[in-house]
């Protein structure tokens, strides 16, 4: 079977690394920074020059996108997927994107006899490295059954969750959950060292209990030790919690939680801190209270 692969950036590169380590031929096409293309060939992938090519030689295609629109070119632009895919090929797209979008991508792909899936993913650059993301998959199950061995390649769980854009709705509650965790997390541990108390232990104190989480456990030794090197960006963050909150207005849900956490991540990118690990959240925390949380040790 032959994959193609679209975006290979943080995440995507890893993601398609196992592909090639699995066993799958893959097709890769041309990028902004040909670095992972040429990383990618050099591990045994075919380089083309468009998606366009990538559908025209592939059976299933995985799309690993920043945001809507960037997914939206790739699929239905002039050299898009659609413009080069034969009846019967599957997009399995792992962006994450608005529901909406989703939906109206699965039912282009279906008026050219092509299978779509939603199917986002959690779990970071260390996930994407070792292939223990999970995966929430929205679209048809018969398509699922198709593509759950290359789903595995990439993935510890795969959660069907629902018809198109049901995977997107389930990583959109995922990203406002962490988010308001790592905010959590920056308010309790910039109070903590205000009041002189070690963060590393505060960290030890509170980490098997109620308040103890896999946010917490992944961040806070990073932000102790001052490493905000993206695992996942805090503008992506802001580009989720932005698709949250209009998924929300449509529903007439509201989430003032969730607003005020992107206005936090919104000040961060005005701030030029964009690319930055959304670990970073404690920095807009830190700010107001002229306190640094950092190991002492």
């Amino acid at each position: 079977m032959k994959v193609g692969f679209v975006g290979l950036g943080v995440m995507g590169k890893p993601m398609a690394k196992n592909l090639l380590k699995t066993g799958y031929s893959l097709i890769v096409c041309k990028h902004l920074d040909p670095r992972p293309v040429d990383e990618l060939v050099a591990a045994g992938a075919h380089e083309v020059s468009s998606p366009r090519e990538v559908a025209e030689e592939s059976d299933i295609v995985v799309t690993m996108l920043p945001d809507s629109a960037d997914v939206e070119e790739v699929v239905l632009g002039e050299k898009g997927l659609l413009r080069g895919a034969r009846k019967g090929m599957i997009i399995i797209d792992m962006s994450s994107i608005a529901p909406s979008s989703s939906k109206r991508l699965a039912l282009e792909a279906e008026k050219e006899g092509v299978e779509m899936l939603d199917a986002p993913v959690s779990g970071g650059e260390t996930g994407a490295i070792e292939g223990t993301l999970t995966i929430m998959v929205g679209g048809k199950k018969s398509t699922l059954s198709k593509c759950v061995e290359i789903l595995q390649a990439l993935g510890k769980s795969i959660v069907y969750v629902g018809d198109a854009g049901a995977g997107q709705t389930a990583k959109l509650a995922n990203q406002i959950i962490v988010a308001l965790n790592i905010a959590a997390v920056s308010e309790a541990f910039v109070l903590g060292t205000k009041a002189g108390v070690d963060p590393s232990v505060l960290f030890e104190a509170i980490r098997s209990g109620l308040a103890g989480s896999n946010v917490m456990n992944a961040k806070i030794p990073k932000i102790l030790q001052r490493d905000f090197r993206p695992g996942f960006k805090i503008r992506l963050h802001y580009k989720d919690l932005k698709n949250a909150l209009e998924a929300a207005r449509d529903l007439k849900t509201p989430l003032p939680l969730t607003a005020l956490a992107q206005q936090i991540l919104c000040a961060l990118v005005n701030d030029g801190k964009g690319e930055a690990d959304h670990s970073a959240i404690i920095n807009f925390v830190e700010r107001l209270a002229n306190v640094e949380v950092r190991s002492t040790s």
